[in-house]
C-alpha cells in the first residue's frame, strides 16, 4: 500500500459498493428495456425512513402498522422489528395509464381490471420489482441480515413478491456459501467477479473452494452479476 494511503473504511466502502452496484443495474437493466418496457428506476435505497419500503403498491400497508406500533408499545413489542425493510438498491416500476394499455387496441375499460395494481386508475404507488443487498463482504451477521431481510419481504407483502437477491464481493467461498445454500429466502446471490474468483482458486489448486463455488453454481444459487440484468428482466 502506498505511504500515506489508508484502507477504506468498512462502511466507507459498503456505500460505494451500493452506489457502483446501483450505477451497474441502472445502465445494464434500462439497456433491455426493449425486453420489459415500462417506466422503471433504479434507486440506491428507498428514504423515506424506517418504512421507507411503504411507498411501494405491495408493502402500503406496513406504513400503518409502523405508526400502530409507535402508539401501543404492546404491539411494537409483539411485532418486533421484522416489517422494517431497508433494502440497499430497488427496482420499482410506475403504475401505466390506460392510454398505454389500449394502444394499439382496447384491452381495459371502466368494467374490468379495476383491481389491478398496475393500472393507474387503480393505483398510484410504484410497484416493487426487486429488491437488492449489496455486501462488499460476507461477516455471518452480515448473511443473516440479508436472509432476514429476504424473509420477511415474502411475509409482509401483499400481492406479487419482488425479486430478491443479493450482491457481494466476498472472496471467500465458505463464506459466499452461509448466505447462497439453504432455502429460497433469496432468488440468487451474484458475485461482482465470479469467473475471476474460479479461476483464482483453480490457479492457486484449492480444490475445495473450486468444489463449493461449483456446487452453488450448478444447484443455481450462485451467478455472476453479468447474468443479473437479464434475471430481473422474467
Amino acid at each position: 500500500m502506498p505511504e500515506g494511503s489508508e484502507r477504506m473504511a468498512g462502511q466507507s466502502s459498503g456505500n460505494q459498493f451500493e452506489e457502483i452496484c446501483a450505477e451497474y443495474i441502472s445502465s445494464t437493466f434500462n439497456a433491455l428495456g426493449h425486453l420489459r418496457p415500462g417506466k422503471w428506476t433504479v434507486s440506491k435505497g428507498v428514504g423515506g425512513g424506517r418504512m421507507g419500503i411503504a411507498r411501494f403498491e405491495q408493502y402500503s400497508h406496513l406504513d400503518a402498522l409502523a405508526e400502530l406500533a409507535l402508539k401501543t408499545p404492546e404491539l411494537a413489542a409483539a411485532l418486533g422489528s421484522d416489517y422494517l425493510i431497508k433494502p440497499d438498491v430497488v427496482v420499482y416500476r410506475e403504475p401505466e395509464p390506460d392510454e398505454t394499455f389500449n394502444d394499439p387496441r382496447p384491452i381495459v375499460s371502466e368494467k374490468e381490471a379495476r383491481y389491478t395494481g398496475l393500472r393507474a386508475k387503480n393505483n398510484s404507488m410504484p410497484i416493487l420489482h426487486a429488491s437488492i443487498s449489496c455486501k462488499w463482504t460476507l461477516r455471518s451477521d452480515r448473511a443473516q441480515n440479508a436472509r432476514s431481510e429476504g424473509l420477511n419481504l415474502v411475509r409482509n407483502r401483499k400481492g406479487r413478491l419482488p425479486h430478491i437477491t443479493v450482491i457481494t464481493g466476498e472472496p471467500t467461498p465458505s463464506r459466499i456459501s452461509s448466505i447462497a445454500l439453504g432455502t429460497g429466502d433469496i432468488d440468487h446471490v451474484y458475485h461482482f467477479a465470479l469467473h475471476e474468483l474460479l479461476d483464482t482458486v483453480r490457479e492457486l489448486g484449492m480444490s475445495d473452494a473450486e468444489d463449493l463455488l461449483n456446487t452453488m453454481i450448478q444447484g443455481k444459487r450462485l451467478r455472476d452479476i453479468s447474468d443479473l440484468p437479464l434475471d430481473l428482466i422474467v
